[in-house]
């Protein structure tokens, strides 16, 4: 079976965003294992908010909705969106279970690139594997956290982790179910 990897930035106080939906904090200047991910994935799941955000960004960026992104297979989740750019595949209907049947078919893993209610939605029913995590040595104070409250532990075994001299770290950890 396919595993599900969430993939993201995040300060180091948890915030994905700011508190205007900014993400001008994010490190630019180097791949940041950005192309070795590439290779390990051939799907990318995302949610309305972060697709329209990342939309706007390729408009402005050759297409591109991260650069050096290889083309992949794009599911979008959304109950409010009536169509999505050519190529990419509305799921509008049972997101848990069209996600579970997605990761059942055969291919690679897929990116679960975002939005908070999607991530929340996943991490709840278990359905990612693994989380990646590139922590930006900056404290935001406010905006959007990266995990909201939950009423169980999550056990996680570390995988592989590497410092830049960025002072970014990323972080791979193994979801224990």
């Amino acid at each position: 079976m396919r595993k599900l990897i969430l993939g993201l930035a995040v300060t180091l106080d948890g915030y994905i965003e700011g508190p205007n939906g900014e993400y001008d904090w994010c490190f630019t200047d180097q791949d940041y294992g950005l192309n070795e991910f590439f290779t390990r994935v051939d799907a990318i799941f995302i949610g309305r908010k972060s697709y329209e955000m990342a939309q706007q960004y390729a408009d402005s960026n050759h297409g591109q909705m991260v650069p050096g992104m290889p083309p992949m297979i794009e599911y979008v989740f959304s109950t409010t969106l009536t169509s999505v750019k050519k190529g990419a595949i509305l799921v509008s209907e049972d997101s848990l279970n069209e996600a579970k049947r997605i990761k059942a078919q055969p291919g690679k893993d897929i990116w679960l690139y975002g939005g908070a209610s999607l991530t929340d939605a996943f991490m709840k029913e278990g359905l990612v594997d693994e989380l990646w995590l590139s922590v930006h040595p900056i404290l935001l104070g406010s905006g959007k956290l990266l995990f909201r409250g939950s009423d169980s532990r999550t056990k996680l075994t570390m995988l592989a982790s590497k410092t830049y001299e960025s002072g970014l770290v990323s972080l791979r950890y193994r979801i224990d179910q």
